[in-house]
């Protein structure tokens, strides 16, 4: 059961976009931005405010990649493994990434809330591999080395 927060908040995004159905992906997209990730409960809630059925909602959340209903991490790393950033050796970096922060496959936040790892197919900066990016920001020509530094950076400890 979510805090009544969640619900006046949602309801401060539908009016932002209307109550009709097609607000339905800007308000999901805020919604996931307000909390880094899309709560169930609010989806449904969403769906009956704009006049959307529940299933509809959940096939637009599921379809697209970005929206997730597990809570993220402060900082959302996302490790390139396309092709030109996996034959740079791109899966080193996730192993590191992994080892620092005690995450693997199955398990991709840390305890804390402070980190979430994924592997995304491409970046776009292809000539820059391999890439990783933190939230918004790209991070070139990455090696296991640069990852220790950047995790103590993030984490505001001197290197």
């Amino acid at each position: 059961m979510l805090d009544q927060s969640y619900y006046e908040k949602a309801d401060e995004i539908i009016a932002r976009y209307g109550k009709k159905p097609s607000s339905l992906i800007p308000v999901m997209q805020d919604i996931q931005a307000e909390y880094r990730y899309l709560p169930g409960e609010l989806l449904i809630y969403t769906a009956h405010q704009i006049g959307v059925p529940d299933a509809r909602a959940y096939s637009v959340a599921t379809f697209y990649e970005n929206f997730s209903f597990e809570p993220k991490g402060k900082y959302v790393i996302k490790v390139c493994d396309g092709t030109a950033c996996h034959v740079r050796k791109s899966m080193p970096i996730l192993e590191e990434l992994q080892k620092q922060l005690g995450l693997g496959k199955k398990k991709h936040t840390t305890d804390d809330m402070m980190f979430t790892v994924e592997t995304v197919s491409c970046l776009g900066a292809c000539g820059l591999a391999p890439t990783l990016m933190v939230n918004d920001e790209v991070h070139p020509k990455m090696t296991p080395e640069k990852v220790v530094a950047l995790l103590q950076e993030l984490r505001g400890e001197t290197a």
